[in-house]
């Protein structure tokens, strides 16, 4: 439970150091004393946003300190543990907020995250606001307050598996489905481009080659002719060369001329001249052009370079075109067998989402079931006997939830037809009705401290006197702080505050402090009389007090 709070420097609150007890501890205070200001600091510590505005006039930062005694086995042990953090049953949260907006957080001096701080005070206060109805009254949050109070975490968890298993399963039919339509679309393109390019089959490099062989075979006449001319002067040449060296053997009978290293000279000469002529005639031999081959050869060329221009792509590029058709032509083919196969996915995955789906239906109707009687049970001692309550549980479409849609229905009177809340009850009614709402669906963990705030608003009375007595029922089983104006629920208490507002040099403080028997039976006939408390309003505040539970005295 929380043990104690201190508040240093927030808004109005200059200094405030309070003890709270175990059972049930009432704040009270006129209008406008600064009740807000201790709930809002509170709520700071726990780590609900704070503003740099909330430190007070003139201070440099503001401080927070809450202090809590837990048994080993609080919900913040697991926190604790998974943070690094020690813990041996005493817990102290301290958190700073500076004047430029930053903010330090501290458990059991140990610098900690603002989320972690979070998890803590989640865990260890839960507040029943003044404006927290709002969820109460709207039918859309109906469901998670139900599956709260049926503790339907888990299911809720394997539901949500189960949906993104079938949402993706969906997606992938869908992408399949829509691959395929667009496949189907282009069928008579694809089949046609492919058939052109089954029948031409293009090779990377091919065009270059082609062209090659096409320039070569163009320009083998004009070469021809080159060596046609080579080859006849060769024979000019060799006819000379041969009558030269005749003659230059029967001028060689005279030794003394010295014509034989000549004569070897021109034997050499014409062994050369021989493979001259043999090469000429060997290239002649390559210059012999097919015209046909040239018409083949162009016609190839042509056919490639207008099916690159066709497909837009370079005449190298034919074959990844190619390639790339026929991968979407069995993609076509294939997008039959694939399509069944994502549709079985995609029953299989409905199927486990309708069984989780029903599942948690089944637990949504046995909890409906134990709060409608839970509520009855509520109502009764706040006077409200002849009222009714029902959780509907109707079928809605399928999300992430389930397919389930959750609705709170009351009637005031017997035999009245049962509607929303907000359109039935009236005031003190409403009142009444979100008190056992919240008695009903609060987690009730151990060690959780529950904090009303001004829960008894709108009823007086024997009303108020009810609902009092009910809060002290629940605070027999946890700690609970309210905020009250109620004469009759500020005499239940075990513990008794007064909030205070005052004027001092000109600057206004916000002031905290436990009330002594004499002062608590003074502020309780204030709360009955006004600010002129008389014999008679203190005798009817000490006859509320006689007349509260024992525990409260």
């Amino acid at each position: 439970m929380l043990v104690n709070l201190s508040i240093r420097d927030m808004l109005l609150i200059e200094q405030v150091d309070l003890r709270f007890g175990a059972g049930l501890n009432v704040l009270t205070g006129e209008t406008g004393a600064g009740k807000s200001i201790l709930l809002d600091s509170l709520g700071f510590v726990l780590g609900r946003r704070g503003r740099a505005e909330m430190v007070r006039q003139g201070a440099s930062l503001g401080e927070v300190i809450a202090e809590f005694e837990l048994d080993m086995s609080h919900a913040v042990a697991r926190i604790l543990e998974d943070a690094g953090l020690p813990f041996d049953g005493q817990l102290i949260l301290r958190r700073l907020n500076m004047r430029d907006g930053r903010k330090r957080a501290f458990v059991n001096d140990r610098a900690v995250s603002a989320e972690v701080l979070r998890q803590l005070g989640a865990a260890l206060v839960e507040v029943h606001g003044q404006h927290d109805d709002r969820g109460l009254l709207n039918a859309k949050g109906h469901r998670a307050l139900l599956d709260s109070f049926a503790g339907n975490e888990a299911a809720l968890e394997k539901l949500g598996a189960a949906w993104r298993g079938l949402r993706a399963a969906e997606a992938a039919l869908a992408t399949a489905e829509a691959e395929v339509a667009a496949l189907k679309a282009d069928a008579d393109y694809v089949e046609h481009a492919l058939k052109e390019l089954d029948e031409l089959a293009p090779e990377t490099g091919e065009d270059q080659a082609l062209d090659s062989k096409r320039r070569l075979m163009q320009g083998a006449e004009r070469v021809r002719g080159d060596v046609d001319k080579a080859v006849q002067a060769q024979t000019a040449a060799e006819g000379l060369l041969l009558d030269a060296e005749r003659w230059m053997q029967d001028a060689n009978e005279e030794p003394e001329l010295g014509l034989g290293a000549p004569l070897e000279a021109m034997g050499r000469v014409m062994a050369e001249l021989g493979e001259v002529q043999a090469g000429v005639e060997a290239a002649l031999g390559r210059l012999d052009v097919d015209p046909y081959e040239l018409e083949r050869v162009e016609e190839r060329l042509f056919a490639l370079r207008a099916l690159a221009r066709k497909h837009q792509v370079q005449p190298d590029d034919l074959p990844e075109v190619w390639a790339g058709l026929q991968l979407r032509a069995q993609a076509l083919e294939a997008g039959g067998s694939q399509i069944a196969e994502l549709a079985s996915q995609r029953a299989e995955q409905a199927r486990a989402y309708r069984a989780a789906a029903d599942a948690l239906r089944g637990r949504r109707v046995a909890a409906a079931k134990r709060l409608d009687k839970a509520m009855m049970a509520e109502l009764t001692p706040l006077k409200m006997e002849n009222a009714g309550f029902e959780t509907l549980v109707e079928a809605a479409e399928d999300s992430a939830w389930g397919a389930d849609a959750v609705s709170f229905r009351v009637s005031t009177n017997p035999g009245a037809p049962a509607g929303a809340i907000e359109k039935i009850a009236s005031g003190g009614e409403l009142s009444r009705f979100l008190l056992a709402l919240k008695v009903c669906l609060t987690t009730r963990a151990s060690g959780l401290t529950l904090i009303f705030d001004e829960i008894d608003r709108g009823v007086g009375g024997a009303t108020a006197d009810a609902v009092g007595r009910r809060l002290a029922s629940v605070a027999l089983g946890a700690q609970v702080l309210v905020v009250t104006h109620s004469p009759q629920v500020a005499a239940m208490g075990q513990g008794h505050f007064v909030v205070s507002k005052s004027v001092q040099a000109g600057e206004t403080r916000t002031d905290v402090r436990a009330l002594t028997e004499a002062e608590r039976l003074d502020e309780i006939a204030r709360m009955l009389a006004g600010d002129v408390v008389s014999d008679g309003a203190k005798a009817a505040a000490q006859a509320l007090l006689d007349s509260a539970p024992v525990a409260a005295r």
